[in-house]
């Protein structure tokens, strides 16, 4: 994937929506076609455009969550109740429907497969959403960089892309998460909330010289970024996106 799709003059454009996918509760996978879609890098987004009938017109971004392999290009939307619109987004829009937006954007959260350092991933809800594109990325590509994901759902029902998960455990990416609120009978995996101590024993030591990429609501990311500093990880190596 060329990383001239970073530098590309934006402009709106239409979006079909070519399949609908139930994700996590309240979360749905948006399936886009676009005509003429130059491409994009894992990591990168897009901004989404609604257009009420009386004019007014109510902007969001959203990370891309498909790699750049696949046919069509893929948005997780997270609802948010009192949101102007995703409820439009998982309530109401349906396939063959059309989206106006623009991009990809964005070079700085972006991951480039040509670096051979680990990868470390922290995900904080849907801030994992930019990960299933870097994990399908790095599937399709069969590359052997050691890739870890660590991930905060308030419960088993919310995480997002849990099936594509476990396909990625399986093949060998390690995949903790931490569930914040009602954990499931017989749950062995994490519970509560990513605290340092968290950090510290699940996710790559300093000396294999990790890149981390974090995403998430804008508390989670801060205290992740700072626990991950207090570790020793050098802050060049850490790449941050945050939301709300």
């Amino acid at each position: 994937m060329a990383r001239a799709a970073v530098r590309r003059r934006l402009t709106w454009r239409l979006a079909t929506v070519a399949a609908i996918t139930q994700e996590a509760a309240g979360a749905r996978r948006l399936s886009l076609s676009i005509d003429g879609w130059e491409g994009h890098l894992a990591g990168q987004h897009v901004d989404v455009r609604l257009t009420a009938p009386d004019g007014y017109q109510a902007q969001r971004s959203y990370s891309i969550a498909s790699a750049p392999e696949s046919p069509t290009v893929d948005l997780v939307v997270q609802r948010v109740g009192d949101g102007e619109v995703s409820p439009y987004l998982v309530d109401d829009l349906r396939v063959g429907d059309e989206l106006e937006l623009r991009g990809p954007i964005g070079g700085y959260f972006v991951w480039h497969p040509d670096v051979d350092s680990p990868l470390q991933l922290v995900a904080g809800g849907s801030g994992v959403a930019p990960f299933l594109a870097v994990l399908d990325h790095h599937a399709a590509l069969g590359l052997s960089v050691p890739v870890r994901l660590l991930y905060s759902a308030r419960t088993l029902d919310d995480v997002v892309g849990r099936q594509r998960l476990d396909d990625h455990a399986a093949r060998g990416v390690a995949v903790t998460i931490a569930l914040t609120r009602e954990r499931p009978p017989g749950w062995t995996g994490l519970s509560g909330r990513v605290t340092p101590s968290t950090i510290r024993q699940h996710t790559l030591p300093v000396h294999r010289q990790p890149r981390v990429l974090v995403c998430g609501p804008t508390t989670f990311v801060e205290a992740v970024a700072d626990a991950l500093v207090d570790e020793g990880h050098p802050t060049a190596a850490i790449k941050i996106e945050r939301f709300g």
